[in-house]
């Protein structure tokens, strides 16, 4: 055993033959040493290669092996997406208002804010998936970030949302705003009004600033990979066209309703110039791409006929004063509709 031993010391200092070439050498009796061994002398190649790959990875660029890579067209997630998105964001407030009272008493969360909830992790979780899928290598710090920073911003408004919608049991009017309302304006102490103005607040300023702009954000990072070489591929597929109707309508909902039409008219034109700018590059929206951007272009048609329908009524233009006039379809709703039953 001893001498067992002593044959693998041995063995452990010397080096193995296929190592050698990798040592660096003494040549001609200098003091320097010769870096000139194979291993090393690829180096310069392969930094360079490694440079121009960076350089094509650039924000908004794409690589030609990552054009190459074109995705197929993600049926599951966006018809998930979609499905998720009118039932447990859109049908919110429907659910609160056909469900019995007596089933969801006005001290307890809603059926509406179980939606909400749901909604709080299946959202982010989609968009992970989403973003897993692209073909693009996307900065994974910036996602992260943005995927807690939705989180949040969505919590906030599940708190200033449900209060909201239960003070219409009471008479609370969308219309009007936080001081003008009948239930309100009349409070004592007066600070009260204050403390329903800070919930508003964080209802739909605060709660969909953090809310919307991750989520736009993410869409447009993922968006900037969608482009393929081929426009062969440029194609949407029989079953994206089913969608593009319902996705495209949901988003006049979210952009009406949360009242992020400069958020969203800005990445619109983002998308816009980034396909302009891969164009040149002979470069085309590949079927997610062009999904995402046919949902986008019937949203911003349904808002111009939405905000051309309402441009004379009086009381919504009291409401929301100002050059960028969009209207609230709850809103709509407490004015024109609630009132008439």
């Amino acid at each position: 055993m001893a001498a067992m031993a002593v044959q693998e010391r041995q063995a452990r200092g010397k080096p193995r033959p296929d190592t050698l070439e990798a040592i660096p050498r003494r040549e001609g009796g200098g003091a320097g040493l010769s870096l000139a061994c194979k291993p090393l002398a690829q180096a310069p190649l392969s930094y360079e290669t490694s440079l121009r790959k960076l350089k094509f990875r650039g924000h908004g660029s794409v690589s030609p092996d990552e054009a190459a890579r074109t995705a197929p067209f993600h049926l599951d997630l966006w018809f998930y997406f979609t499905l998720q998105n009118w039932v447990l964001d859109f049908g919110r407030p429907i659910a609160m208002l056909v469900f019995p009272l007596e089933w969801f008493p006005l001290n307890k969360p809603s059926v509406g804010d179980y939606f909400h909830m749901a909604y709080n992790v299946i959202t982010p979780f989609l968009l992970l998936k989403l973003i897993e899928r692209s073909p693009r290598t996307l900065p994974r710090s910036i996602i992260y970030v943005s995927i807690i920073i939705f989180i949040m911003g969505a919590s906030i408004h599940l708190v200033g949302d449900s209060v909201n919608h239960r003070l219409l049991f009471s008479g609370y009017q969308h219309h009007l705003s936080v001081r003008e309302n009948p239930i309100i304006k009349n409070l004592k102490p007066e600070t009260l009004i204050d403390s329903f103005e800070l919930l508003y607040y964080y209802d739909e300023y605060l709660g969909h600033c953090m809310w919307y702009i991750p989520f736009f954000l993410i869409l447009f990072m993922y968006f900037s990979g969608c482009f393929t070489a081929s426009k062969a591929e440029s194609l949407m597929p029989g079953p994206a066209l089913f969608l593009v109707a319902p996705s495209g309508l949901y988003y006049w909902y979210l952009v009406t309703e949360g009242q992020i039409f400069i958020l969203f008219i800005f990445t619109f034109f983002a998308m816009l110039a980034l396909v302009l700018h891969q164009k040149r590059k002979r470069l085309f929206l590949d079927s997610n791409g062009l999904f995402l951007f046919s949902s986008f272009t019937l949203t911003l048609l349904l808002v111009a006929l939405w905000v051309a329908w309402l441009w004379n009524d009086p009381v919504l233009r009291k409401k929301y004063p100002g050059v960028i006039y969009v209207p609230e379809p709850w809103a709509f709703y407490t004015l024109h509709v609630s009132s008439r039953h």
